[in-house]
């Protein structure tokens, strides 16, 4: 962590743009993690045997289509728990480590939820539209299909949660020296 924090201070001197570039470049890494987190998920809960015979019972509520051949209800309920899931993961450690902020997490986290659930149903309404594509259109395997629709919603959130973070997470960590001098300060007076 402490080649990270160097890494941090160097970014620093030379200005916000080198800031912003190698913001994006852990947020990259950081957005490889939550994907690790949602593809284990998607391919690991749709083996509990309870999820599994919900693929055969089709869903279909407001904008969500979920078809047997999209692997209905247990899709659904998969494909939406991995992203959740993933998203958890992204929202601490881009916080903690990608932004280094320090920014109130009772303000930012309700406006990180509101915009995760938009994300979400957008993805819930974009994931099986393509999975079907692919395996009506273009016969691609059931798994196959599945990974790749993911692939897709998740680089849409990739591009769209970056913008948003480096807003949310404004906020720097004050460094352990500063905070104890501005402590000093305050008790000097």
């Amino acid at each position: 962590m402490a080649v990270l924090k160097n890494i941090d201070s160097k970014a620093e001197e030379k200005g916000s743009a080198l800031i912003t570039l190698w913001q994006f470049v852990k947020f990259i890494f950081v957005s490889l993690l939550a994907m690790i987190v949602q593809f284990a998920l998607l391919n690991l809960l749709k083996l509990i045997p309870q999820i599994r015979a919900l693929y055969d019972q089709p869903f279909s509520w407001w904008v969500f289509v979920y078809t047997v051949a999209a692997g209905g209800l247990g899709y659904f309920i998969v494909s939406n728990v991995a992203n959740i899931c993933a998203q958890i993961v992204a929202f601490f450690v881009n916080r903690e480590k990608t932004f280094n902020s320090s920014a109130n997490i009772a303000v930012t986290l309700p406006i990180y939820i509101v915009f995760t659930i938009a994300l979400i149903v957008f993805s819930a309404w974009l994931n099986p539209t393509l999975k079907d594509l692919f395996v009506e259109k273009l016969s691609w395997n059931d798994d196959l299909a599945a990974n790749a629709a993911t692939m897709i919603c998740a680089a849409v959130q990739f591009f769209l949660y970056f913008p948003v973070d480096k807003i949310l997470f404004h906020k720097k960590k004050e460094e352990p020296a500063l905070a104890e001098e501005a402590a000093e300060d305050i008790i000097a007076e």
